[in-house]
């Protein structure tokens, strides 16, 4: 059971002058900036390898103005990405704390690539929803995988110490929520003691948590879980027992786009380069160039809560840039065939509705009529022989929702004060995309996990606790 405990009289085998909890891109991002800033860093991770969320994503960080962007030819700047972050989430964010972290990340992304080797490049050959430039960054193999081991690796090579199998369960503090220490226990069932002089949480948010997922996205607790089985509250839970202001806490990342019964995400680049969803009625049920967050509401609703992605082989090309899409591939989840009626018959679906609701989409792309689901098809490129179908259900990825933190990820508590040594970084913290699905846009998860893991690694090496004073962003 997590909880916080009294301080007084306890004991550690161990000390660190900055205890990071959590060995996703937000504590070793954290890490990496604590430790050039010149604190004793030590990282523990529940898992025997680090991993987290980050390692089930694309890896794909959004960033704006970056050297990255302005060698692939795009114009873009901060002040623009906050912009499409506070539409996309219905103006629900802080919009400084927004622009805090968009102008925040892109820095970060250039220092990874120059202090520790990280070769990012922008995705140029679609569009995500709601981003008004392409600004998704990522590594060759369009991973989060190879996003956790390329970082997991710098951290290495700076030799900070990450304790795997460590379970976090117990935080050690004052009457004033001053953090001296974690307990937490090993895979032979021992209880260990860590002090600290700050505290990083970056243990992600409370997806795997049914009970507090009922409590915060009733709509959701039926929902395929496909987040990392460690998202269970541990930050939330302490953060109620030490008095922290939980904010948002409805928000959430969906995705309505995973490949069933092979349980692999089919990137949205299939729905935004021209393809479209139907149910086994073998119609269409909403606008899907909303977003692929909002679409996983709408696609749990449908009978037996499953749809049909429909594209081509032209789309399939550039889905096949993503390592997740190739399993998908090899796996047989993608299914092929030469006319939509054939393609109907191998998915078992009517194929004559099919044809119809093919129709009617390449019709509106020839911009005659006007979507009943208001999707602005004109321009968009026609889909031709051989046809590509994936079978997907909606899904629960992560929650947006929790510790609300000032521009130094310090931790507030419900008065607005800042508890002492307390820091917050990725789904540990509240996000930028608001109370609802909708308000996600593409890698919020990773723009706060990277933003916000540098700012809190660096704020808590400079915390009073240390005695020492904050240096230049380098």
């Amino acid at each position: 059971m997590n909880a916080v405990r009294p301080a007084l009289g306890i004991t550690f085998e161990a000390t660190a002058d900055v205890l990071i909890i959590g060995a996703g891109a937000a504590g070793l991002v954290a890490a990496l900036a604590a430790h050039e800033a010149g604190a004793e860093v030590v990282i523990v991770e529940r898992d025997g390898v680090p991993s987290g969320s980050t390692a089930l994503s694309a890896g794909l960080i959004p960033a704006a103005g970056t050297r990255f962007q302005r060698a692939a030819g795009l114009e873009d700047s901060p002040t623009r990405f906050a912009r499409d972050i506070l539409a996309k989430a219905h103006h629900e964010p802080d919009p400084s704390m927004v622009a805090h972290l968009a102008a925040h990340v892109g820095p970060v992304l250039e220092w990874l690539a120059d202090r520790h080797g990280l070769s990012f490049d922008v995705i140029t050959n679609f569009s995500y929803p709601g981003h008004s430039v392409m600004r998704m960054h990522g590594l060759p193999q369009r991973t989060g995988g190879e996003l956790v081991d390329r970082l997991r690796t710098a951290v290495e090579a700076q030799g900070i110490p990450v304790l795997t199998g460590f379970r976090a369960t117990n935080l050690y503090a004052d009457d004033e929520g001053r953090i001296s220490g974690v307990a937490g226990t090993r895979p032979d069932g021992g209880e260990e003691r860590i002090g600290c002089q700050a505290l990083v949480l970056a243990c992600n948010g409370y997806g795997g948590n049914r009970a507090l997922v009922a409590r915060y996205i009733p709509q959701m607790s039926e929902a395929l879980w496909f987040g990392h089985s460690g998202n269970e509250g541990d930050a939330v839970l302490w953060g109620e027992e030490l008095g922290a202001d939980l904010v948002h806490m409805s928000g959430h990342q969906g995705h309505g786009s995973v490949a069933q019964p092979h349980g692999i995400l089919i990137t949205w680049a299939t729905i935004m380069e021209g393809g479209f969803q139907v149910n086994a009625l073998a119609q269409r049920f909403s606008d899907e160039s909303h977003g692929y967050s909002e679409q996983a509401a709408q696609v749990l609703l449908q009978p037996e809560a499953k749809a049909w992605t429909i594209f081509d082989a032209r789309i399939a090309a550039i889905a096949c840039q993503f390592e997740d899409f190739r399993q998908a591939l090899a796996q047989g989840a993608i299914v092929e065939a030469n006319t939509v009626a054939d393609l109907a018959g191998k998915l078992g679906l009517d194929g004559q509705v099919l044809s119809e609701t093919a129709a009617e989409v390449e019709r509106l792309k020839r911009g005659e009529g006007h979507d009943r689901f208001a999707r602005a098809f004109a321009g968009v490129p026609s889909l031709v022989a051989p046809y590509c179908a994936v079978r997907v259900t909606g899904a629960l990825f992560h929650t947006q929702g929790g510790l609300r933190v000032d521009f130094q990820a310090r931790v507030l508590k419900r008065n607005g004060d800042t508890l002492p040594n307390l820091f917050a970084s990725g789904g540990a913290a509240v996000g930028v995309s608001g109370s609802q699905a909708s308000g996600y846009l593409s890698g919020n998860g990773l723009l706060t996990a990277v933003a916000l893991g540098h700012i809190a690694g660096r704020a808590a090496a400079a915390s009073e606790s240390l005695r020492r004073q904050p240096q230049p962003f380098a």
